[in-house]
């Protein structure tokens, strides 16, 4: 998410506690947060989901920006947890009610479930594998491949050197390509 200088001053008046700052924030934002949170979930209206989560974590949250990194970097934080939480919510709510409890009209088409939302599910439940199993490879591999931020971001976020930024990223891929399995040609 690259967000313009009036975005990172507004989140910093925000932080400040201007209420005014955080309307006009929360309205600027919201536009890049949908977009990123429907790069991550596969269908729509979990993407909206995620997002209105992500724009009250903001609101609940933004006096915890201290402005030592910008605000695109702590928002795609943000962003990126609160889409993983809905999916893990959704997962769990989907489990919850048996097939048998679903009107015909609700059950998933498997003929019409996309590839590329099928391949979304599955690296969602890779990397819920991967965080339930080793947390600190997750937290860098989400700020590197899903926020994109390059390896000295992730190692300044994280409070760690360098090299051990790199090595987390290397070995959470690792269990990420393990965890997909021959499916996906690895």
């Amino acid at each position: 998410m690259a967000l313009d200088e009036t975005t990172e001053e507004l989140a910093r008046a925000a932080a400040g506690g201007d209420h005014r700052a955080l309307g006009e924030l929360l309205k600027r934002i919201e536009p890049e947060v949908l977009r990123h949170c429907g790069r991550i979930l596969p269908f729509r209206q979990d993407a909206e989901e995620a997002s209105q989560d992500t724009l009250l974590a903001v609101a609940r949250n933004i006096a915890r920006f201290e402005g030592r990194a910008r605000f695109s970097t702590w928002l795609h934080i943000v962003t990126a947890n609160c889409a993983r939480t809905t999916y893990r919510s959704l997962k769990r709510r989907s489990a919850e009610q048996s097939s048998e409890d679903l009107p015909l009209h609700n059950k998933p088409d498997v003929a019409r479930v996309s590839v590329i939302a099928g391949s979304r599910l599955d690296l969602l439940d890779a990397m819920e594998a991967l965080e339930a199993d080793k947390p600190d490879l997750a937290q860098a591999l989400v700020l590197r491949d899903i926020c994109q931020l390059d390896y000295n971001e992730v190692a300044e976020q994280l409070g760690i050197p360098l090299g051990t930024a790199k090595s987390r990223i290397h070995q959470a891929r690792k269990y990420v390509q393990g965890a997909l399995g021959d499916a996906y040609g690895f």
